[in-house]
């Protein structure tokens, strides 16, 4: 790790107060003595729920020394209400203190510039590591325990029960519900219980219990009804035969549930999450997955909408194959050939003829895939399944940055992070718009976008039945039927942006690196070629008049346009380390870790400005903190 003078541990700054302590307003002198693990996170963002899985266990073995500390800090303006917070903080099973940052004054004073960061801080008060990103979880295991020593043999580790105190539960039969399907000839509803990591199925009334799948205890395990385990269990798609995909989706699986024998089984996926560089196709138990959150019947397959790493992927029952079906997993809005395409947590997915509309929530955009006019092959398979050539299309959305609440023609139309699209009968389509707490409709024969219903709570899926549609209110824990109005709900328009501070930087000659510092007892993994990688492209494109384009190097020297006042460098670094064996016979297979982090960094050019930007992925840098 970089050597630097000790620097002491901002105070926490939070507006909306603290969540999980009885109450009470910490500082962090009240965790003096304790390892804090300061996590910066924002919960429309799947990076930051797989670092709060990532450190369940660490948090479980080290209870007694180790004080997690949540920093919330929103992206969306939904994301700012306290209300909502709140929501998330149960949804998700935070199981620590939590700060509500709703203007992002922690973040400012320690210097954050990605979801997810981490910032450790020893028991005398002093940061001594920051992460971004995911995969940390063995480097801040050996640090804590390191840790641990150091300060018991100083005598300042303070030992002993943390300060969270777990919410009162509340009685509900679905808690933070996140798809539903309707079954056949029942006229049932099955339902993704995800809080409560199991499926419902409900009577035709859409409230009244018929059974539940699954013990409701978070884990990984085939069986019947009353034995299987999911954990955040999330999309639905009804197969041919009449059995049920289920995207497990922080299994990181997918799993086939059979509505007449109420048998669950694991179809795809190998529960562990999949990280760059892993296979991206082949037999369907061979190959990891990341964070599937819808699937659909599309094509004669089932189509993935893996939020995890901004693609769609395809899982084919018949040859028991999964594959990469579009994008690069590079973060953010790019149309055109499917293997080309940038998406960015896709996370609704709904199947109308030949097209499949896509809820792609990060850049709150309705998109939409089908196959190349012209039914070419593609040429490497890469960007299709099957050999089929696909393309992608956006309906409504500008990028990661701009959202909002606004109708009318579709190229100016905003939505804020939709987590469900569903094909409507006369072939236009409904937007869960999950943040604006609103049911959008796109009509693609007028290219029109109007507002169905407000006052929804955290709508994050719907499906038509006769006539009606059954929406699901996810932060409300049911389902609401409503008549398809025939006018459209008048609303005032409202945009956005991302609500974050833009970077000043110089024009022209622009340096930027990214910290990575192999985590004591690791190095760099360079056994099988270059261990780091570096993306670097920029929003507008015009904005890199130089330096675009992927690298081996974590620096680059960039040249910006000066004729472009502002805009957001958009940077993804990936870096393998391994462990180090010093023994008379080391192990020829050590145990490695993959290190990576996607930015979007928003700058503007000034006169002033800094020619260097330094972004930590792992590691301390004295210009980052």
């Amino acid at each position: 790790m970089t050597a630097r003078a000790r620097v002491r541990a901002p105070e926490l700054i939070g507006a909306g107060g603290w969540l999980n302590t009885g109450g009470k307003q910490l500082t962090l002198a009240d965790l003096r003595g304790s390892i804090v693990i300061l996590d910066f996170w924002t919960f429309c963002c799947v990076n930051c729920l797989h670092v709060l899985d990532e450190l369940r266990e660490l948090e479980e073995r080290h209870r007694d020394t180790v004080v997690i500390v949540g920093v919330h800090s929103p992206k969306f303006a939904h994301e700012a209400e306290h209300g909502a917070v709140v929501d998330a903080v149960e949804r998700y099973g935070v199981r620590h203190p939590v700060v509500d940052d709703p203007e992002l004054a922690s973040w400012k004073q320690y210097a954050v510039r990605a979801w997810p960061t981490l910032v450790v801080v020893d028991p005398e008060g002093y940061v001594v590591a920051q992460h971004a990103g995911e995969g940390h979880a063995h480097a801040l295991e050996k640090l804590v325990t390191a840790l641990e020593h150091e300060h018991a043999a100083k005598g300042t580790l303070r030992r002993g029960d943390g300060p969270y105190v777990p919410p009162e539960p509340v009685a509900t039969d679905l808690r933070f519900p996140g798809k539903v399907l309707a079954l056949p000839g029942s006229g049932h509803f099955l339902v993704s219980d995800s809080t409560r990591h199991a499926l419902v199925e409900l009577a035709a009334d859409g409230e009244s219990v018929v059974r539940r799948i699954g013990t409701g205890e978070r884990g990984l395990l085939d069986g019947d009804a009353a034995t299987a385990r999911f954990s955040e269990p999330q999309g639905l798609a009804l197969l041919p035969d009449g059995t049920v995909v289920v995207a497990d989706t922080v299994n990181h699986a997918l799993r086939r549930f059979d509505p007449a024998t109420g048998e669950v089984g694991t179809v795809a996926g190998t529960g562990k999450q999949w990280m760059q560089g892993s296979p991206a196709s082949g037999r369907a138990r061979e190959v990891a997955l990341s964070s599937p959150w819808d699937v659909a019947w599309f094509e004669d397959r089932v189509w993935i909408a893996m939020a995890g790493v901004h693609q769609l992927w395809t899982y084919d029952p018949a040859g028991d194959r999964v594959e990469v079906a579009a994008g690069t997993t590079n973060e953010g809005l790019v149309d055109g050939h499917a293997r080309d395409a940038w998406f960015a947590q896709p996370s609704g997915l709904s199947a109308a003829g030949p097209r499949l509309w896509i809820a792609d929530s990060e850049t709150s955009a309705l998109r939409w895939a089908e196959r190349a006019a012209d039914g070419a092959d593609s040429v490497d398979g890469s960007g299709g399944t099957g050999g089929a050539d696909y393309v992608i299309r956006t309906a409504v959305g500008t990028g990661l940055f701009d959202f909002g609440h606004r109708d009318g023609a579709a190229g100016q139309a905003l939505l804020q992070h939709p987590l469900g699209v569903t094909a409507l009968p006369d072939g236009s389509v409904a937007v869960s718009d999950t943040y604006n707490n609103a049911l959008r409709r796109y009509d693609p024969a007028t290219g029109e976008v109007s507002t169905l219903a407000t006052e929804l709570r955290e709508p994050s899926d719907a499906t038509v039945v006769d006539g009606d549609i059954v929406v699901v209110e996810s932060a409300a824990h049911r389902l609401t039927r409503m008549h398809l109005p025939e006018e459209a709900v008048r609303v005032e328009a409202v945009a956005h942006r991302t609500r974050r501070d833009a970077t000043g930087v110089t024009a022209g000659p622009f340096r930027l690196d990214v910290v990575f510092s192999a985590p004591p007892g690791q190095k760099l993994d360079d056994r099988y070629g270059p261990s780091t990688r570096l993306l670097v492209s920029a929003t507008p494109p015009e904005l890199l008049a130089e330096g675009a384009g992927r690298g081996t190097d974590l620096h680059r020297d960039l040249v910006l346009d000066p004729s472009v006042p502002e805009g957001v460098l958009h940077v993804s670094a990936m870096a393998a380390s391994c462990d180090v064996d010093d023994s008379d016979n080391p192990n020829p297979y050590p145990a490695c870790h993959v290190h990576q982090q996607d930015w979007g960094v928003p700058v503007r050019l000034t006169p002033d400005g800094d020619p260097r930007l330094a972004l930590v992925l792992a590691g301390m840098d004295t210009a980052a903190g």
